[in-house]
């Protein structure tokens, strides 16, 4: 039967294709270069699922902490101070869409035990809007919220506390610079308060930082006559946060400037975006040099088995059918190396926090520093859609970098092939 008369991709082109995966001894070295393109591949495609799950967990874990914590919106007085607050924060709260318009007091204070001391940020807020901001309430390792707004103590971060090795019941003493003025100019206030709480949000920026008072002891410890720093605003969606802009501005019925959390941290998340797009670019670039290695691989093929092709051409094989095979022959590298990166990079994914405590506890120094990364631990949060989009990015390197030694094998001339031999 004439080979000619096989379809595309039969029985016969898998044959061949998969025997000349199987190199021979002599010719050793294509299989070594199909080896190290298959690893390439492999993890060009783990590593980059990988990096981009743990950049994705890293935003969206410092986006819930960012925003468990500072309001969508920041609603600040123009003008006159806020000393019309409740009013405006109780209207503010009927705009539909609006979880919660918490009126603060804010003020850098000077945190000290008879241990230790640090700067931290004080911010006044009440005991009802304490107790709706699940990162702090439902995070209370020690102590209770129970009568915070009754009693003139604190809640601190777990952080700070270990900073100033305190725990809750004891006392802490905050110093702020703008204090009673006297005839002799404005004098530190100094005050002690019991911790009645200790919290830990998982953010070492505001667990080491972040103290909160009842706002009616802020608002007499910084000065306050009677009026809040502003107040935060916070929504059910924070990517709409546009959307609430009009409606906050309508129910405030006084001049104000606002602010959302998209301007506050606009550096922030910036940084973050271009570090990972760069890395992404980086690397592509592993998974671009495995494909070139194919290239190399399967042209040096193509030059061994001149011979063969010219009898295959000789017995009937079509020009198709021999693309095909060296076709076949390059993408399942691409293909196999594509798959098993992408089960490497998952499982690696899944347990990628149990990994990071494998290896500090192996190399005996603490990978991915609380102080350096802000977060307690290793996130990773997959995106189906991008991991597609790194399948099909190598996948489809895979085959283009087929086609040129595949092309060139077809137009092989079976007489010049033979003539040498």
């Amino acid at each position: 039967m004439s080979v000619s008369g096989t379809r595309p991709f039969s029985p016969f082109e898998w044959m061949l294709s998969l025997r000349y995966l199987r190199a021979r001894r002599k010719e050793g070295f294509i299989s070594v270069i199909a080896g190290f393109s298959f690893l390439g591949i492999m993890l060009g495609v783990a590593t980059l699922i990988i990096v981009m799950a743990v950049m994705n967990g890293f935003r969206k874990e410092l986006l819930d902490k960012i925003l468990g914590l500072n309001g969508h919106l920041l609603i600040q007085p123009l003008e006159k101070p806020l000393s019309d607050w409740e009013e405006v924060a109780a209207r503010i709260a009927q705009v539909p869409g609006i979880r919660l318009a918490a009126p603060i007091v804010e003020g850098q204070a000077l945190a000290s035990s008879p241990f230790n001391a640090g700067g931290v940020l004080v911010r006044g807020i009440r005991l009802m809007d304490l107790e709706k901001l699940p990162s702090v309430a439902r995070n209370i390792k020690q102590g209770s919220l129970e009568g915070f707004d009754d009693q003139q103590g604190v809640a601190i971060g777990r952080r700070l506390a270990d900073q100033l090795s305190l725990h809750s019941g004891d006392n802490i003493t905050l110093v702020a610079p703008r204090g009673a003025v006297t005839p002799m100019g404005t004098t530190p206030r100094i005050k002690t308060y019991k911790i009645v709480a200790v919290f830990e949000i998982g953010m070492s920026e505001y667990d080491s930082a972040v103290v909160f008072m009842p706002l009616k002891e802020a608002q007499t410890y910084f000065n306050r006559a009677g009026d809040v720093t502003a107040i935060e605003v916070y929504t059910n969606n924070p990517d709409r946060v546009d959307a609430f802009r009009k409606a906050v501005t309508d129910a405030a019925q006084r001049p104000i400037f606002m602010i959302d959390w998209r301007q506050r941290n606009a550096t922030f998340f910036n940084a973050l975006q271009v570090e990972r797009n760069v890395m992404f670019l980086i690397l592509t670039l592993i998974v671009l040099v495995a494909a070139l290695n194919i290239v190399s691989g399967l042209i040096m093929l193509v030059k061994d088995k001149g011979s063969d092709i010219a009898i295959l051409r000789t017995m009937g094989a079509t020009q198709g059918s021999i693309m095909r095979i060296f076709l076949i022959t390059g993408a399942s590298i691409g293909v196999v190396g594509t798959l098993v990166g992408f089960v490497f990079g998952v499982v690696v994914c899944l347990n990628v926090e149990s990994i990071r405590q494998f290896l500090s506890w192996l190399t005996n120094t603490e990978l991915f520093s609380p102080e350096l990364y802000f977060l307690s631990k290793l996130p990773a949060d997959m995106d189906p859609s991008e991991t597609l989009a790194v399948l099909v990015m190598a996948l489809a390197l895979s085959l283009l970098a087929t086609l040129y030694p595949s092309w060139r094998a077809a137009r092989l001339d079976p007489v010049e092939a033979l003539r040498y031999e």
